[in-house]
Formats: C-alpha cells, sequence, structure tokens
C-alpha cells in the first residue's frame, strides 16, 4: 500500500492553498491531493449557472502569496477558476492532483500512527487504499452530489423543466422564455440579473427578504495603486484595507443593529426609487449578520428591476401549477422555467466515515479546537473559512498552522497529535451563532463549540492571527505522543513561548 506523509482531500480553493503551503513550510514531505471529481476548482468548477461569481472581493478570496491582479475585484466563476488553475500550474501543486479519486472511509489505528484511507478511482470507481500520517480535510461544507431541495406541492403537473442551479445543464435555454428563481439567498440574487439580460421576463420568488447590499465591480483604488506600487506591495495594502473595513461592518452591525440595518435599507430605496416597495421585498425582519449578506455588484441586481426586465414577489407558494405558480395569496405567476435555488445542503468532512481504532467517529459530539481540529481525533484537521468574510483567509491560517504542528513533532519525534478535552461538563453551543436555513438545517451534524479559548471558533481574522499563527503549538490542549504511547511533554512546557515555523 502507498503511504504519503499528508493526505489532502479536495482541490478547490483550500486544497490548493494547503499545497502550497505544505511545500513552503514543510519542504521534503511527501502530500498529494486527492480531488473526487474530474477538475480542481471545487465551488468554481462545480457551479456553472449564469453570471456565478464571488460575493467576496478577490483581494481577500484570493491568496495572500499569489496577488490577484485583474481590474476586476468582484470577479466572475471562470476568472476565479482560471486563478486557481494558475496557481495550481504556477507552483507545481497540480503535479500532486490526483483526479476522479473520491474519499469513502478513513480509520485511524493508534498502534502505527497512520490513517489508511480507503477511496473510488477513476471512471468506474475502483475500490483502492492508501495510508498517510496526517489527514487533512479541504473538501468544504455542502455536499456536491445533492442541494437542499424541498418538494413543492404539484410539482409534476408543471410543463417546464425545474431546474437546480448546483446542476445547471449546459443546454438550457431561457432566451425569451418567463423564468421564476425561487429563492432569495447569494445564488438568487446573482441568477435573476444575468437570466434577464436575455430572458423575456425574470421574477425572484421569495419567502421573506434579504439584506442587499451593493459595491462597485471593479476596486479604483486597488487598481490605481498597482501603477504607483509593486504588485504584490498594492495587493496586500488592499487586501488589509478590505479586511479591516470588513471586520469594521460586521462589528457595527452586531453592535448597532438598527443603525446598520437603517443604513442598508436607505441604500436600497436609493437604488430602487421612491415608488419601489423597499418594505415589503428588501427589508428583512432579523438583524444584519445574523445572515449573511447579499452582495451584487455594480447594482445589478436594482438595474434589472429598474428596467423592467427582472421583478421580486415576496409570497409563499400553494402549488405548482402546469403553466407557473399559484401563491398562498391567489397570484398566479407564469413560467416557462423554474429554478429551485433553495440552497446548500451541508455535511461534515465530506460525509465519508472516520473511525479511531475500530471505533466510529460521531462529530458532533466532539468540540471543535481553534476552527480546525476536533476532540479525541488524532492527526486530523480540517479547514472552514469565514462565515462573515472570504473563506480563503481562514483556509490560509489554518494550512499554516497545520504545518507548524507537523514541523513541531518532527524536531521532538511524535507522530501523533489530538485535541483533548479535559472537562467533561463543558458547555456545548452551536459551532456557528447564525441563522441562515442551510446552517440551522445542519447544525446538530457538526461539533460543537465550548465557551473558551481554544475550543471557539472566531470570525474574527485580526484575532486568529495571534490565535492560531501567535500562540504556541505546545499548548496544553493539543496532546503530542511518541510510537511507545508516551505522553509529549509536561503541559508547562505550554508556557515555554511560541514555536517557530
Amino acid at each position: 500500500m502507498e503511504h504519503l506523509d499528508v493526505l489532502v482531500v479536495g482541490a478547490g480553493i483550500s486544497g490548493i492553498g494547503a499545497g502550497y503551503h505544505l511545500q513552503t513550510m514543510s519542504p521534503g514531505r511527501t502530500y498529494a491531493i486527492f480531488e473526487g471529481r474530474e477538475a480542481l476548482g471545487g465551488t468554481w468548477d462545480l457551479f456553472r449557472y449564469p453570471g456565478i461569481r464571488s460575493d467576496s472581493d478577490m483581494f481577500t478570496l484570493g491568496y495572500a502569496f499569489k496577488p490577484w491582479t485583474h481590474a476586476k475585484a468582484i470577479a466572475d466563476g471562470p476568472s476565479i477558476l482560471a486563478y486557481l488553475e494558475e496557481t495550481s500550474r504556477q507552483y507545481g501543486i497540480d503535479r500532486h492532483i490526483r483526479y476522479r479519486h473520491k474519499l469513502k472511509a478513513a480509520a485511524w489505528s493508534s498502534q502505527d500512527s497512520r490513517w489508511t484511507v480507503e477511496y473510488e478511482a477513476g471512471p468506474h470507481g475502483a475500490p483502492c487504499a492508501v495510508s498517510c500520517n496526517f489527514l487533512f480535510m479541504c473538501t468544504g461544507y455542502y455536499n456536491y452530489g445533492k442541494g437542499y431541495r424541498p418538494h413543492f406541492p404539484g410539482e409534476e403537473s408543471f410543463a417546464g423543466p425545474v431546474i437546480e442551479p448546483q446542476f445547471w445543464p449546459a443546454d438550457l435555454d431561457y432566451a425569451g422564455k418567463r423564468v421564476v428563481v425561487i429563492g432569495s439567498g447569494a445564488t438568487a440574487v446573482t441568477l435573476v440579473p444575468a437570466l434577464a439580460e436575455a430572458a423575456g421576463h425574470v421574477t425572484m420568488l421569495q419567502r421573506s427578504p434579504t439584506y442587499v447590499v451593493s459595491r462597485p465591480g471593479e476596486d479604483a483604488f486597488a487598481n490605481r495603486l498597482r501603477k504607483w506600487l509593486p504588485a504584490k506591495l498594492a495587493y496586500a495594502i488592499v487586501r488589509w484595507r478590505n479586511v479591516l473595513f470588513q471586520m469594521h461592518i460586521y462589528n457595527t452591525a452586531r453592535k448597532k443593529p438598527a443603525v446598520t440595518k437603517k443604513a442598508i435599507i436607505d441604500m436600497a430605496r436609493a437604488a430602487l426609487g421612491p415608488d419601489y416597495d423597499v418594505d415589503t421585498h428588501f427589508t428583512p425582519t432579523y438583524n444584519p449578520w445574523t445572515q449573511r449578506l447579499c452582495l451584487v455588484p455594480d447594482s445589478d441586481l436594482f438595474e434589472a428591476i429598474k428596467q423592467g426586465k427582472a421583478e421580486v414577489v415576496t409570497d409563499h407558494i400553494e402549488r405548482f401549477t402546469p403553466h407557473g405558480i399559484l401563491l398562498k395569496s391567489g397570484k398566479v405567476l407564469e413560467a416557462d422555467i423554474i429554478i429551485a435555488a433553495t440552497g446548500l445542503d451541508m455535511q461534515v468532512l465530506s460525509g465519508a466515515a472516520f473511525t479511531v481504532d475500530g471505533e466510529p467517529i460521531d462529530f458532533a459530539k466532539a468540540f471543535n479546537y481553534k476552527g480546525m481540529m476536533y476532540s479525541g481525533v488524532p492527526n486530523l484537521a480540517s479547514v472552514f473559512g469565514y462565515i462573515n468574510a472570504s473563506w480563503t483567509l481562514k483556509a490560509d491560517l489554518i494550512a499554516k498552522q497545520v504545518c507548524r504542528i507537523l514541523n513541531h513533532m518532527d524536531r521532538k519525534g511524535f507522530t501523533q497529535v489530538r485535541p483533548v478535552n479535559d472537562d467533561p461538563d463543558m458547555a456545548a453551543a452551536p459551532w456557528f451563532d447564525f441563522s441562515s436555513g442551510y446552517i440551522q438545517r445542519a447544525m446538530e451534524r457538526f461539533p460543537k463549540m465550548g465557551p473558551t479559548t481554544p475550543w471557539v471558533a472566531h470570525q474574527n481574522y485580526v484575532k486568529d492571527l495571534f490565535y492560531l499563527r501567535g500562540g504556541t503549538v505546545n499548548d496544553g490542549v493539543l496532546r503530542f505522543s511518541a510510537p511507545a504511547g508516551r505522553e509529549a511533554e509536561p503541559l508547562a512546557a505550554a508556557h515555554a513561548g511560541p514555536v517557530a515555523a
């Protein structure tokens, strides 16, 4: 059986970043990246619906080591995918990616200090296995095989196609058609203006409003700065400006929700005009940033509405009809195509089965350590990015921390590391304090968060810089052991100061 020092699972934005940091911070270590699909890119290769783009700016969604140099700060999906492909080639990460390698199960042996990973390989899913010392899960948080798709009464009677954005058909012809998009999240607000360019008319049907904010698609300051300064310096300045600005907005929303709510709604009023019913269609009942805000570049959604190419209807579905949707209010939405932008299906660590010394791991009963490891589970880390900022910011910090841990183990001769919760009565809280439906539907399956460090998953990049990069590796919670199983170092070593990378 082939053996690797590190197995990275997932060749999306997190996995490619993990490959870079392993090469630069822990050189000489053998690693491979298993990708279940036939191409890299993760989200940015999977989603092919019209208008697909990021709702985070590329100065923070991009890698710190690879400056984003395009004019568009809010980039479309194909441009992001090209950026990931270029990064992978430039740093030789592509040579470590193995496509159509789908993780099925992982079994840890304390006696051997290694994971045995079962996977399916090739177009026919041949069963295979590989072993590794450390398993680094970079698979994201949602199910690539299905989205969240409620069944609507009378759906079978509808004469046209019902499309899920996650599985957008390449040959779908919507030119001149009446399209209804069910949903009000990031996917819906992206689809509506993109479809409106060719469709006869587009209706966004929502049960309740979402906060929608507009920002320029291009960052004028960043584009000017690149003319005056070297690319890396300009990128770093804009990256930090955007990080701090986003943190300011988020903190203000949490501390002064009424002020933030009024500012966002006033922006919508200014964009849509005084006669538009903003109270009904763009005024949520919840406070800002208790769910993620929806970003629209250059007011494209608002412009489509103002031009009459699109409309927003706030109502509930009674049932589908052969030619559209009957609403609870009695109104009928005529449609040739219906798109169910109803959300994601979240899953833990790609839905694979994990065992430790023959015992199945129930991650829902584990506590999450620093947003990256799991109590009692050895030699395993995963990436879960920020929900109030760019995913890559947290992915970058976690990958560096994994390298620090691996380097520490090498220096001390340890082969195992696991977070240990010594408090059996520690209060458990959900990993995320967000009210979004896709999160609430899945939180019972996810690990828990404790009340204090290091069992708290911060949603704060600056705090995490000190928390992950500045702190010592041997903090007394991570327990290191050698092949014979002896405890690593006395807990007093936790106060010896940071361990250099």
